[in-house]
């Protein structure tokens, strides 16, 4: 019997007081989702507990059976793969987003708020010029790399706050520690925030913002683990570069984004061909955890909705072979206060066209045994 993974990024939350004290999830309409209900199980767990940050990167990973001693340090490294690109066990690679800050110096926004994607892509043309010991990688919109010598100082001793959870903190605080052990990007970003001046806008500024370091980690493949085919499908760069780390297919579809306007009938579409070749499919939907981090409820909340109609629906429409799925998050991410955290998330499990029955799921090592036959 094939499985189906949904993973809801972020999806768990905080009760909302103008949902009458319901979270996005609570609040949000899904007639396929509580079709499922009907004969299937729910429940909630945390993916991560206290074992290690509540991120996507360890998060996915154990919910895709890997071990926890193979996680890679940071996520960097697994979205430069995502990209086609390696790097030698003697480099390393930074995250690093186009960030805004206040005329006051403060982190308002990790995103570049106020410039449009074109804008932001002439920002990073202007950061990828000729760096002597550092080579600037745009992905999209924001989202950078940097690849550079490694230093195991930057990789192990330096602190630096994931920009989407430092929020109105000061920029050159949170970055003092990295410039302190890295005269290069010390001076990297002093050079890139004076030439990004000229993007400035009411009292508004941009800047690079370097994090999450990682190096080079070769993981076991998913048939290594569980002894079965699987594929993915996924825009977000973190979701693409696990997938292609643990040589799954994961193709990139025309109109996907990481966000909230993504094409989820493209995701049905492509999830309904591969469950026509493979044992397991995930699916990844980033828009929930991106709606989350703006504080924007009302849009976490129809996204889901919009999942529950154009991806569950579609899925349950058109499969008539026996299937086991199961829907849930990968960690909170509370529209609240815009950051994770390691709380419970919902978990929904089903098998559909069959007599058999799904189990309650109580923690990540039952999700294992359902899709994947795994045994502990």
């Amino acid at each position: 019997m094939h499985s189906l993974m949904v993973i809801i990024d972020g999806l768990g939350d905080d009760p909302i007081s103008q949902f009458n004290g319901k979270t996005p999830f609570e609040y949000a309409v899904h007639p396929n989702i509580d079709k499922l209900l009907s004969h299937g199980s729910y429940s909630e767990i945390s993916i991560c507990g206290n074992d290690f940050a509540a991120e996507s990167l360890g998060c996915i990973l154990r919910l895709l059976g890997v071990e926890q001693k193979d996680f890679p340090l940071n996520r960097a490294y697994l979205e430069l793969l995502a990209n086609g690109r390696d790097i030698s066990e003697y480099e390393m690679v930074l995250r690093c987003n186009l960030a805004s800050v206040s005329a006051d110096g403060k982190l308002v926004s990790f995103n570049a708020m106020g410039l449009m994607p074109e804008e932001m892509a002439e920002a990073a043309a202007i950061c990828n010029e000729l760096w002597q010991g550092i080579e600037f990688l745009h992905l999209s919109e924001y989202r950078n790399l940097l690849i550079l010598d490694n230093d195991a100082q930057i990789l192990h001793n330096c602190r630096i706050a994931p920009p989407h959870e430092s929020m109105g903190r000061n920029f050159n605080e949170l970055l003092s520690d990295l410039k302190s052990k890295s005269l290069l990007l010390k001076t990297f970003i002093d050079e890139t925030t004076a030439k990004l001046k000229p993007f400035a806008k009411e009292g508004i500024s941009y800047r690079i913002y370097p994090w999450g370091p990682s190096e080079r980690k070769v993981l076991p493949s998913f048939e290594q683990l569980h002894g079965i085919h699987g594929a993915v499908v996924c825009k977000a760069e973190i979701v693409r570069g696990i997938a292609r780390a643990l040589k799954m297919p994961a193709p990139v579809l025309p109109g996907t984004t990481a966000d909230i306007d993504t094409d989820i009938n493209a995701k049905a579409q492509q999830t309904l061909e591969f469950l026509k070749d493979y044992d397991f499919v995930a699916a990844h939907f980033n828009g929930s955890d991106e709606a989350a981090h703006r504080y924007d409820y009302r849009a976490k909340a129809d996204f889901i909705a919009r999942i529950d109609r154009e991806f569950i629906g579609t899925v349950l429409q058109n499969t008539q072979q026996p299937l086991k799925i199961l829907i849930c998050g990968d960690h909170v991410t509370s529209c609240v206060t815009g950051k994770h955290s390691a709380g419970k998330v919902p978990v929904i499990a089903a098998v559909i066209n069959s007599e058999n029955t799904a189990p309650v799921i109580g923690d990540y090592h039952d999700i294992h045994k359902f899709l994947m036959g795994a045994s502990d």
